[in-house]
């Protein structure tokens, strides 16, 4: 007898492919992390996004960042 407590995906694709998977005895293909990310490219991402806002502000000049500033606050308050 089929378990029935395990509750079906709501999205057409997911539960025609549910069926499929259960009608074929294949089990879902297992995922490399549970959020369905690479954690390669998790770690790649995470190296220039830590440093990329601090590494600009030290290469600006105080007038480009008061440009950039004067800018901000004109379309914040547009």
């Amino acid at each position: 007898m089929p378990d029935r407590s395990r509750r079906r995906p709501r999205d057409v694709n997911s539960l025609a492919a549910s069926i499929v998977n259960d009608a074929t005895d294949e089990a879902a293909p297992p995922s490399p992390d549970p959020d369905g990310k690479d954690p390669a490219a998790v770690s790649l991402g995470r190296r220039g996004g830590l440093k990329g806002g601090r590494a600009r502000a030290e290469k600006l000049t105080p007038e480009q960042r008061s440009t950039i500033a004067r800018k901000a606050a004109a379309a914040r308050w547009a």
